[in-house]
Protein backbone atom coordinates (compact mmCIF):
# COMPACT_ATOMS: atom_id res chain seq x y z
CA UNK A 1 0.00 0.00 0.00
CA UNK A 2 1.58 3.53 -0.89
CA UNK A 3 1.24 6.14 1.26
CA UNK A 4 0.68 9.65 0.68
CA UNK A 5 3.32 12.24 0.93
CA UNK A 6 2.62 15.45 2.40
CA UNK A 7 3.75 19.03 0.83
CA UNK A 8 2.86 22.33 3.06
CA UNK A 9 3.53 25.34 1.51
CA UNK A 10 4.07 29.02 3.68
CA UNK A 11 3.67 31.24 0.79
CA UNK A 12 5.32 34.99 1.09
CA UNK A 13 6.04 37.56 -1.22
CA UNK A 14 9.63 36.06 -2.44
CA UNK A 15 9.92 32.61 -1.02
CA UNK A 16 7.88 29.95 -0.13
CA UNK A 17 8.56 27.41 2.78
CA UNK A 18 7.86 23.88 1.51
CA UNK A 19 8.36 21.31 4.39
CA UNK A 20 7.89 17.58 2.82
CA UNK A 21 6.72 14.36 4.94
CA UNK A 22 6.08 10.90 4.46
CA UNK A 23 2.43 9.35 5.53
CA UNK A 24 4.24 8.49 9.25
CA UNK A 25 4.82 11.79 9.74
CA UNK A 26 8.36 11.79 9.60
CA UNK A 27 10.18 14.84 7.69
CA UNK A 28 11.96 13.80 4.62
CA UNK A 29 13.03 17.38 3.53
CA UNK A 30 12.62 20.51 3.54
CA UNK A 31 12.62 23.52 0.73
CA UNK A 32 12.90 27.28 0.12
CA UNK A 33 11.55 28.30 -3.07
CA UNK A 34 11.63 30.93 -5.28
CA UNK A 35 7.66 32.09 -5.30
CA UNK A 36 7.61 31.32 -9.17
CA UNK A 37 5.10 28.90 -10.75
CA UNK A 38 7.52 27.55 -13.06
CA UNK A 39 9.42 27.11 -9.81
CA UNK A 40 6.68 25.05 -7.72
CA UNK A 41 6.18 22.81 -10.92
CA UNK A 42 9.49 21.79 -11.14
CA UNK A 43 9.52 21.08 -7.32
CA UNK A 44 6.13 19.17 -7.23
CA UNK A 45 6.99 17.12 -10.46
CA UNK A 46 10.38 16.05 -8.84
CA UNK A 47 8.11 13.82 -6.46
CA UNK A 48 6.79 10.51 -6.58
CA UNK A 49 3.16 9.13 -5.30
CA UNK A 50 0.59 10.25 -3.98
CA UNK A 51 0.83 13.95 -2.73
CA UNK A 52 -1.39 15.88 -0.45
CA UNK A 53 -0.45 19.61 -0.61
CA UNK A 54 -1.23 22.64 1.13
CA UNK A 55 -1.14 26.15 0.46
CA UNK A 56 -1.35 28.89 3.15
CA UNK A 57 -1.20 32.42 2.26
CA UNK A 58 -1.62 35.92 3.87
CA UNK A 59 -5.59 34.96 5.47
CA UNK A 60 -6.27 32.16 2.93
CA UNK A 61 -5.61 28.53 2.97
CA UNK A 62 -5.91 25.87 0.20
CA UNK A 63 -6.24 22.32 0.96
CA UNK A 64 -5.95 19.75 -1.93
CA UNK A 65 -4.73 15.82 -1.78
CA UNK A 66 -4.37 14.90 -5.28
CA UNK A 67 -3.25 11.32 -7.08
CA UNK A 68 -0.02 12.67 -9.29
CA UNK A 69 -0.89 16.17 -9.36
CA UNK A 70 -4.16 16.35 -11.38
CA UNK A 71 -5.81 19.00 -9.91
CA UNK A 72 -4.83 22.40 -7.76
CA UNK A 73 -7.40 24.10 -5.49
CA UNK A 74 -6.90 28.09 -4.68
CA UNK A 75 -8.82 29.67 -1.62
CA UNK A 76 -9.36 33.00 -1.16
CA UNK A 77 -10.68 34.78 1.56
Amino acid sequence: MSQETSIGMDVHQATISAPVMHGRGKLIMECVLETKASTVVQFIQGLQGTLGVTFEEGTSAATNKTDRRNSLIIATP
